[in-house]
Formats: structure tokens, sequence, C-alpha cells
């Protein structure tokens, strides 16, 4: 029988069928940290599985840096300018390209998409309806998100799935249905110089140069014409790599965790029909439901910090240059925060879920754009006079980053 001490988070097979729910819960009942070991190149890493703890490590950036890179591979010092976005910069560069976003992304400026979302997530639903059997995933929660990411972007709805099918590539790099090289295969090497190790990366950066040829000095509102002509508050426009690296970090980001988010959240509601039927019959309880959806969903497991010095923390001894990473998702389900964490109650109030982050300079950027797509998404798909079965298993990404859904078959009962 395997113990706590020889157990490593670096093994995907605890990932197969969703979250290791039962792993984290030990892992918060254990004192100190957890040291995870991996395999060659990259090294063993400790893990933050406390709400607590992962809170204190994402406001103190100085010992706890993004700058050494964000994800479990050890990114080559050599390819770490090419490889850097706004997600593996600190201090004050982090401040300036983060300030030049979110004027975007802030909840007024998001609120004025809501006609144009309303509009989208009604020929969304209707399309998927009308077919009676299908694939929620396809259908649904891919469609929806990237047609929103299309419109930000200025680009035609006709590359929507061609922003899909890059996304898969890159974000399940540990999954052989979707990489087209696994992560930790030799065949990567070749890649290491771009984000994922993913030749979809390289294919992304190459449609955002387009475009931005395209666009650059023509006085466009896009967040596209926003990365090639704007000039961040330290007054250094953005080199071509971090042009790269943003805009394929855009594509990413606001695609994937919306996508998984509004699929766990259909799931849910269909293992807790009373909690439908709550929203069902009020549906102002929505807005606040969605602080729940994120919670339970809890998309993204983990992000990675390197230490700067040498520190105890946690009851734990770390060394300058190891790695620490914060488990999001068992945050999310520490009962120290959350009374009853395996609860699915969409009138939990407070309920201070850490599925952004939570506090600290990366807070995520588009959390009010997620929000506003969640709440509408529901309140389209609840407010409709039907009633969605599952046909089939739920089919989960093979990997320890992204809490994601492949498939999840459904018909109109």
């Amino acid at each position: 029988m395997s113990t706590m001490t020889d157990l490593t988070l670096a093994d995907l097979d605890l990932f197969a069928n969703g979250a290791p729910w039962g792993v984290f819960d030990e892992l918060r009942a254990t004192p100190g940290l957890h040291y995870s070991t991996e395999e060659a190149p990259n090294s063993g890493f400790w893990s933050a599985t406390r709400y607590h703890d992962i809170v204190r490590i994402l406001r103190d950036t100085e010992t706890f840096t993004s700058t050494k890179f964000t994800n479990l591979e050890e990114v080559d010092p050599d390819m770490q300018d090419q490889r850097r976005s706004l997600l593996e910069t600190d201090g004050l560069r982090h401040r300036a390209l983060r300030r030049m976003l979110q004027g975007e992304f802030t909840p007024q400026a998001v609120a004025k998409y809501e006609t144009f979302l309303r509009g989208i997530t009604a020929k969304t639903v209707d399309a998927a309806l009308a077919k009676k059997e299908f694939d929620f995933v396809d259908e649904v929660s891919a469609d929806f998100p990237i047609r929103v990411l299309a419109r930000l972007l200025g680009v035609p709805d006709s590359d929507t799935g061609q922003l899909i099918e890059w996304g898969n590539r890159m974000v399940g790099n540990t999954d052989p249905e979707h990489a087209d090289v696994l992560i930790g295969s030799s065949d990567s090497d070749e890649y290491r110089h771009v984000p994922f190790r993913s030749p979809a990366a390289i294919e992304v950066y190459e449609y955002g140069r387009h475009l931005a040829a395209e666009r650059r000095g023509k006085g466009g509102t896009d967040l596209i014409t926003l990365l090639a002509d704007g000039v961040p508050s330290d007054g250094q426009p953005l080199s071509e790599h971090e042009f790269n690296t943003n805009f394929l970090l855009l594509v990413v980001a606001g695609n994937e965790t919306t996508r998984h988010t509004i699929t766990h959240s259909m799931s849910n509601l269909l293992n807790n029909p009373e909690q439908m039927a709550l929203l069902k019959n009020d549906p102002s309880l929505i807005p606040w439901a969605v602080e729940e959806f994120l919670r339970y969903a809890s998309p993204v497991y983990h992000f990675r910090r390197t230490v700067t010095r040498d520190t105890e923390f946690s009851d734990t001894q770390l060394s300058e240059g190891e790695k620490l990473v914060v488990w999001f998702a068992s945050g999310n389900r520490d009962d120290t925060v959350f009374d009853d964490p395996y609860r699915f109650d969409v009138t939990r109030n407070p309920n201070e879920h850490m599925s952004f982050g939570r506090g600290g300079p990366h807070m995520c950027l588009g959390n009010a754009l997620a929000r506003i797509e969640l709440r509408i998404m529901f309140e389209e798909l609840l407010s409709r006079d039907i009633t969605l079965e599952r046909t089939g298993d739920i089919d989960y990404l093979r990997s320890n980053f992204v809490h994601g859904i492949k498939r999840m078959p459904v018909r109109v009962a």
C-alpha cells in the first residue's frame, strides 16, 4: 500500500478521473508541506494544499517568485525571456503590463458586452438543444467562451474552431489525445523555446503576428491592437517575444478555464437537482451561485512559485531555487474555511474561493469577464423549460494542471 510519503502529485494517473479529492484531504491533514518527486529533466517540488498557506505564498512575491515560471516544467535559463508572459513576471514590469491590459477587463468594461453575450449565448444554446442529443462540451461549453474571445480579439467567428484546437493541443500537452508531442517526451525538446513545449504555440505566434501587422497603427480598440500599439506605464513597449507570449496567454486563458467551469457546473447541477430547482425558481440567486460554480469546479489545479531564499514555511525548511506549488483545488475544499466543503450549495455565503487566485498581484485578470459569462450562460440555460440528462460517462483531461472535461454526452430528456 502506498503512503503519503511516496505519493507524487506529478503522477497523472491520480488525475485520470478528475481531481483526487481524497489525496488533497489527506495532504491538508498532514503537518508541513508535501514533497513530490518528478522525473528528469524536471526536479521534485513542494506542495501547499491548505487555504491559508496558499494565500500567504501568493502574497509574498519576494520570497516566492513567478519569474522562474509557473508550471511544473523547468524552463532552460536561456529560454526564459523568450517564453516569459505576464504570468511569469513580477515587480514593476508586471504592474506595468497588467495596467496596460486591465482597463479592458474591469467589471465596468465587460458590462458593456452584456447584450452581445446574451445574443451569442441564446444562439449557442438554441443550436445545441435543437440536436436533442449532443456533447455538452463541444456544443455549449467550448462554443460560447471562444466566441467571446473572438469578439475581444477582433477576429472572425470562422477562426474559433482553430482557436479551440490550438488551446486543446497546448493545455492538453500531457494528454495523448490532444498533444502533438507529450511534454515529458524527448520529442518535446525541439519546442522547449515555446510555451507548453507545443508546436501549436508556434502556430499561435504566427497567427498573432499576422494580425498585429495588419492592425498596428490603425487605432483599433481590440486586444491585439492594444498589445501591438500599447506602451506600458514603465515606458517600455512590448518586445516581439512579449507580444507573442501575452497574445498566446489571452488565447488560452480567455477560453479554457471558463469552458471547463461551464461543463463542471452543469454536471454539478445535474448531480444536485434540488440546487437546480432553487436557481430555476429564483434566478436572482444565479450571480451568487456563480461563486459556488467556480469553487466547486476549480478549473485550474495549481500554479507554481520558486523559492528565492532559504526560508522556513509551514514547519518545512525550504531552500533557494526549490519549486513550491500551490494547489487551488485543494484550497477550495479546505474545511477550515468552507463549511461542509463537499456540499454543492448555490447559496453559500461567504464564498472566498481561490479559483482566480486569492490576493496577491497575480489575481486572474479576466475574473470579471468569466463571472459575467457564467452568469449569462446559466441564466439562459436555466430559463429553458427543458431537462438535460447525461447519456454517458464524463471524460476528463489527463492533466494535473487543468481540471478539464473533454466530453460530457447529454440529451434533452
